[in-house]
This record gives C-alpha cells, sequence and structure tokens, in this order.
C-alpha cells in the first residue's frame, strides 16, 4: 500500500514508518506536549484563585489539596513528556 506522505514541504512515497519519520514524529510530540505543559503551568499560576476554588467545589475537596493535585498533575505529566517523549526521540537521534 502506497501512503503519500508530505513533511516538511517535500512529498514523498513511502510504503511505511521510517526511523526517521518516526524520530521527527516523536520530536514533534514532544514540542506540542511541552508547550501544553508550560500553558498549563502558566494558566495555573495566573488563575490559581479561581481555578483552585472552582475545582475544590467541583469536587468537594479543600482548595489546599486541589493545589496539591495541580503539583501532582504537572509533575506526572512532566515525567510522562520525559519518558514516552523525550527519551525515545533522543535514543533515535543517537542511533540513526
Amino acid at each position: 500500500m502506497i501512503i503519500r506522505i508530505v513533511f516538511r514541504g517535500l512529498i514523498r512515497y513511502d510504503a511505511g514508518m521510517t526511523i526517521e519519520l518516526f524520530r521527527d514524529f516523536l520530536g514533534w510530540c514532544t514540542v506540542i506536549n511541552s508547550g501544553l505543559l508550560i500553558l498549563s503551568s502558566i494558566m495555573l499560576i495566573v488563575m490559581k484563585g479561581a481555578v483552585s476554588s472552582m475545582h475544590a467545589r467541583m469536587f468537594g475537596i479543600d482548595e489546599e489539596s486541589v493545589k496539591a493535585v495541580y503539583f501532582k498533575y504537572l509533575g506526572y505529566y512532566k515525567l510522562l513528556i520525559l519518558v514516552f517523549n523525550l527519551a525515545p526521540y533522543l535514543a533515535l537521534r543517537i542511533v540513526a
């Protein structure tokens, strides 16, 4: 099966995913997920009070617990980005 791939302004025909294409995919995943992490962090810093009180009322917990949950969320998300996006990208960068 021939798949048409448009990448970096080039059109090429390929029968499957190459290591270079997968490496580029992981690179873009890392950029997008890192951007979402930064955006989430900025939004939580800027709108801390409003978001904390809203989530505290929504889930029926106190605001200090909500802030701890935010910290865990950002830490876990960063760890997932490092393990599933950045580490494989760097490994493929070194190997290929």
